[in-house]
């Protein structure tokens, strides 16, 4: 079945936000044996009828996302029904709905809020479970007087799409859709090797097999390799990925990194703390965004200035002095104390020169020491990431974790 992806938002169009839809929607619908043959975005107003119109001709399941809450710029809700010939109605149990969620979080009603309670006939609602903004489903030629494919109307933000579209969108898939029973998508994630270099490793001998679709994906310090096929087909893939990029594999579930490592952590029973210099509490911030990450981080450190660095994890003016901020030995030290002071089992640090200024010959922009404390000893690795501030911060911080899951899986 043909797939199509409307996207409306003019904040998409003029850059004030990213699409996190396409990305999301393709995952969840391919399991289905579904893919998106065709995005489009758009932005709020005339174009969006433009697009329906279009759209109804040459696809059988059209997501439309966007354009459904109380503002004036959130038409899309109208224009469907509209293009559709359908007549919007007041749902009475919506708008029941609406008025209980908005009382039990003090926010004062308006008449414009009631226009999320319109539901054009004969349309299925989609619970938003996460917001006010209720999605649709309007079947296959709803209107027997036009043809229209099945069409799934979504709310804009994806902490509303998408766990709206894993408990009912992908049901209603189910029953329009003939599943294939062995068609799989399987993802490696790998840190800290380069596109190039794992193709050269999995490549040509993934690509042999026959009925195997390979794919990459490059983010600042990381790898996504992702396998398409049926089954039996993924099985020996798998095996070929597995021997040849081993340990580098830090995920076959579509995991983070630092989920990764707040795992292994917390199934041994030990602990970590971090200090930053360079990466700003980059490191910190991505440990905490996981669940359950208390039990295994106990403190973070944010060292941006050397006064911060004596003051809070007592380095050695002297150190910095003879070395240098951006050093081995300061790296040392910062892992040494942030470990120390809370009696962590380990502690990472890091301390760098993001740029664009700074830099020397001896180092340049880009350089960034990474330290391991453990109680028996600390490591230290000089890395060079010559990029961007933001890219910088992502890079090392990947590079600082990786460096502990290695650690972590060797003992």
């Amino acid at each position: 079945m043909r797939v199509a992806l409307l996207n409306t938002g003019t904040e998409l169009l003029l850059g004030d936000v990213q699409d996190a839809h396409l990305a999301f929607i393709a995952r969840e619908i391919l399991p289905l044996g579904l893919r998106i043959n065709e995005r489009r975005t758009v932005p709020d107003g005339p174009a969006i009828r433009e697009s329906l119109s279009e759209l109804f001709g040459r696809s059988e399941i059209l997501f439309v996302t966007g354009g459904l809450g109380p503002t004036s710029d959130d038409i899309t809700r109208e224009v469907v029904a509209d293009v559709l010939g359908l007549e919007l109605r007041t749902d009475s149990e919506l708008l029941a709905s609406l008025k209980q969620r908005l009382a039990a979080r003090a926010i004062k009603w308006t008449s414009s809020i009631a226009r999320q309670a319109e539901v054009p006939i004969g349309a299925q609602v989609l619970p938003n479970e996460n917001g006010s903004a209720s999605g649709l489903y309007l079947k296959a030629n709803i209107n027997p007087l036009m043809r229209s494919p099945h069409l799934f109307v979504l709310p804009g933000p994806p902490r509303e799409l998408q766990p709206m579209f894993r408990a009912f969108v992908t049901p209603v898939l189910r029953s329009i859709v003939q599943v294939p029973a062995s068609i799989e998508r399987r993802l490696y994630k790998i840190a800290c090797l380069g596109e190039s270099t794992i193709e050269q490793a999995i490549g040509e001998k993934v690509l042999a097999i026959p009925g195997i679709e390979l794919g990459y994906c490059a983010r600042p310090g990381e790898v996504d390799v992702r396998i398409v096929g049926e089954s039996d087909v993924i099985s020996r893939a798998d095996v070929i990925i597995k021997k040849e990029l081993g340990s580098s594999i830090f995920s076959a579930n579509d995991e983070t990194l630092e989920a990764v490592i707040v795992k292994l952590l917390t199934s041994r029973k030990e602990t970590l703390s971090i200090a930053e210099s360079c990466t700003g509490g980059l490191l910190a911030n991505r440990i905490t965004n996981i669940p359950a990450s208390s039990a295994v981080f106990l403190a973070g450190y944010i060292c941006y200035a050397n006064e911060a660095k004596m003051d809070m994890l007592d380095v050695d003016p002297e150190l910095i002095e003879q070395h240098g901020a951006v050093s081995e030995a300061v790296a040392r030290a910062l892992a040494q104390h942030a470990r120390m002071r809370p009696r962590s089992t380990y502690a990472l640090a890091t301390t760098g020169i993001a740029g664009p200024s700074g830099g020397s010959p001896e180092k340049p922009v880009g350089t960034v020491y990474i330290a391991l404390a453990t109680s028996a000893k600390i490591v230290v690795k000089k890395l060079f990431f010559p990029s961007d501030r933001e890219t910088f911060k992502q890079m090392a911080a990947q590079a600082a974790f990786d460096l502990l899951r290695t650690k972590l899986l060797k003992e």
